[in-house]
């Protein structure tokens, strides 16, 4: 039997960030897996928007008071 499988677990986010590597910079496996992070940084900051940045603590105060969950 298997072990049930751990929410958030590094290695299912690795796994999908390597395949978005591969689909949006055409990176293979191994150019991932030997990539350090400051290198995927900087390709993903170089594609993305700043303001596509992640919403800081004021952002997600104000969206929560918008949308209350109830």
């Amino acid at each position: 039997m298997t072990p049930p499988r751990e929410e958030g677990r590094f290695a299912d986010a690795a796994v999908r960030l390597a395949g978005l590597a591969g689909v949006v910079f055409g990176w293979a496996p191994d150019t991932f897996w030997r990539a350090t992070p400051d290198e995927l940084g900087a390709l993903v900051a170089a594609v993305v928007p700043e303001e596509a940045a992640p919403p800081d603590a004021g952002m997600i105060a104000r969206l929560r008071e918008a949308y209350p969950d109830g």
